[in-house]
């Protein structure tokens, strides 16, 4: 009976929650196998699916791969604007709850990780790849640096909002490029610390004492 029913779910399923498990199946793939190595093939096994399900729901391999590439990038823009609207409307709270947002345990992921830097990677030679990651790259800059402006004007500091945004951004790439090469060396508790560092170095009114 769970069979008969797990087969019905399977062929009932609707468009966008088709797209959705062909979409997981092909990050479990590449986190395993890598971008140029995993197949059509893969995939649909992946899945449980046919090969020709995921044909009629991405056409080709490139497209299966972008819009892979498309939710990855939506699934940490939510999580980016949940994390921005529960922090409040103070911008110091705020940077910091973005800062931190990536040490998440649920952001430290091997998998998920696995597949950013695998796009990343292609980034140069796929136009499509670095267009989806330039518009995720300038929508998180925009808002750190909003948010690195508002402090700035609060405390009269002599600091520019964009070599502070970058500085951040290239600190949260840094740790996650650590994590991934020695997950099991990496202390989550000494990556907020230097974290905090930097903040308290570069705007001590607001962040001096804030753990």
């Amino acid at each position: 009976m769970a069979t008969t029913a797990t087969s019905k779910t399977r062929r009932t399923a609707t468009r966008e929650e088709r797209r959705r498990q062909l979409i997981d199946a092909t990050m479990k793939c590449i986190a395993r196998k890598g971008l140029s190595n995993t197949s059509i093939g893969d995939v649909a096994r992946e899945a449980g699916l046919s090969q020709g399900i995921v044909n009629l729901h991405f056409k080709s391999k490139d497209n299966l791969l972008t819009e892979t590439l498309r939710s990855l990038a939506n699934d940490y823009r939510a999580i980016f604007d949940k994390t921005l609207a529960k922090a409040g409307p103070n911008p110091a709270d705020a940077l910091l709850a973005l800062a931190k947002m990536d040490l998440r345990p649920k952001m430290l992921d091997p998998q998920k990780l696995a597949i950013w830097f695998a796009f990343w990677g292609e980034v140069k030679s796929r136009p499509t790849y670095r267009k989806i990651c330039d518009e995720y790259d300038r929508y998180y800059d925009s808002e750190v640096k909003r948010l690195c402006a508002e402090i700035i004007a609060e405390g009269g500091y002599e600091v520019d909002a964009a070599v502070a945004t970058e500085a951040l951004t290239s600190m949260s790439n840094g740790l996650w490029l650590s994590y991934i090469i020695s997950p099991q060396d990496f202390d989550r508790g000494t990556a907020k610390e230097a974290i905090m560092s930097y903040l308290t170095n570069v705007f001590p009114n607001h962040y001096q004492g804030t753990k």
